[in-house]
């Protein structure tokens, strides 16, 4: 026999392989493999066979495969019945045409077929995964399987550039009675992507994939991958989870589109959500639910850093170490009075430079551009483009600093009116 090291063979091609005793007598055909999980992952538990007792399920080492690519039965060999629920990943039941998550790409892959290799252990025949097969060659391997002899179907799949994932990255992610199949990210590996790779990747899903995935991960990543979520999906997402589930993850969202999103949702829904927020941000969401949504105070976040009128550059470093939002976002600091009625806006490039004891009222801009907060969100498009802005605060009738709209929400409803 060759080398085993150099036996290689697909789930596609070993599906349907007969299995015989040593006396060649038939005693079933290959139905399944069956992996292991744990520390057995990647090893072949068993293969399953279409016996005429059922589905039997028999060690990898108890078979032996031959040259003429039959499987031989060992006498040793013991078979059990297979009754379900069983603590395996079953290949063609559970992996085959599932689709995963390919990390590394980004995106959404189908798997077409898995790739096994034969190999010695304590002098027996066993089988192991090797990789999982999501391009051409797999889906061609299984369009043509059975319209070509083996030989000549595996010497032209193989002139096809192949797309793989190794098997230790893969891994199930149980959802519901229905097993779902991911990459094994590890969900600090997940969260290191792009939110608005994050929301490709959850656009792509299944439903009960989609809820599995936003409830892995960290509350704060969650909220930001939503937030870059299609409006309508966003909506579908937040109904599936429970109340307490979508309320941690809307508390981490800006507060202008947890209240876009809670404002689309039935009335019911949405109280049971803000029931089950923290006091802080459920007033903060609740504050803006009462605006038109395509107004500037309904397109504004409460999340900005204002000090007083007569605060110097060490109070405004004070207050953007302790403020609690996305810090990525403040492009200025707003000086306020006792009131909170706004006097001026300082640039943080501006602060960045100058000495601590400066009065920040010397750093602010000679003319700040501010609107009303009815404005409707096409003046305040208006304004961004006119004036080149990077925020835009929203006054209400008193002068009084009630929120700020900021570039991306301005970019966010210009794509919601395409």
């Amino acid at each position: 026999m060759r080398d085993l090291q150099a036996i290689t063979a697909t789930l596609t091609t070993m599906l349907g392989t007969p299995v015989t005793d040593a006396q060649g007598r038939l005693r079933g055909r290959v139905k399944d493999l069956a992996v292991g999980t744990g520390a057995d992952a990647g090893k072949i538990a068993g293969l399953v066979l279409k016996t005429r007792k059922g589905s039997e399920l028999v060690p990898a080492t108890g078979l032996r495969p031959t040259p003429s690519g039959t499987l031989e039965l060992r006498e040793e060999a013991e078979m059990q019945t297979l009754r379900g629920g069983e603590d395996y990943i079953f290949l063609r039941q559970d992996l085959l045409d599932r689709q995963i998550i390919d990390v590394h790409g980004r995106k959404v892959v189908r798997v077409n077929d898995v790739d096994l290799q034969w190999f010695k252990q304590n002098g027996l025949e066993d089988l192991r995964v090797r990789e999982v097969e999501v391009g051409l060659r797999g889906a061609v391997r299984r369009l043509l399987q059975g319209a070509l002899p083996a030989a000549a179907l595996d010497a032209m799949t193989k002139k096809i550039p192949a797309r793989v994932i190794p098997w230790e990255f893969v891994d199930m992610i149980e959802v519901d009675p229905a097993r779902r199949v991911k990459l094994k990210i590890e969900h600090e590996r997940l969260a290191q992507l792009h939110p608005s790779d994050i929301a490709d990747i959850l656009e792509d899903l299944a439903p009960a994939e989609r809820e599995a995935i936003l409830t892995t991960l960290d509350e704060e990543v969650a909220a930001e991958a939503l937030e870059e979520v299609e409006p309508k999906l966003q909506k579908s997402m937040v109904e599936s989870l429970a109340s307490e589930v979508a309320a941690g993850i809307v508390e981490e969202m800006d507060p202008s589109a947890a209240a876009d999103l809670l404002a689309e949702l039935p009335e019911s829904r949405s109280e049971a959500i803000l029931e089950e927020m923290n006091p802080e941000e459920r007033q903060e969401v609740e504050e803006l639910l009462v605006f038109r949504e395509d107004s500037a105070a309904g397109r504004m976040t409460t999340e900005y850093v204002a000090v007083p009128k007569t605060a110097e550059v060490a109070d405004a470093v004070r207050a953007l170490r302790d403020f609690d939002g996305d810090i990525e976002t403040i492009t200025e600091i707003y000086l306020v009075d006792e009131k909170g009625v706004l006097h001026g806006v300082v640039p943080l490039a501006r602060l960045v430079l100058a000495k601590p004891e400066t009065r920040l009222d010397v750093l602010t801009e000679a003319r700040f551009i501010s609107c009303p907060a009815d404005a409707h969100e096409q003046q305040v498009a208006e304004l961004f483009d006119k004036y080149n802005l990077r925020a835009l605060p929203v006054l209400n009738e008193a002068g009084k600093l009630v929120g700020v709209v900021e570039a991306d929400h301005v970019i966010a409803f210009l794509r919601e009116g395409r």
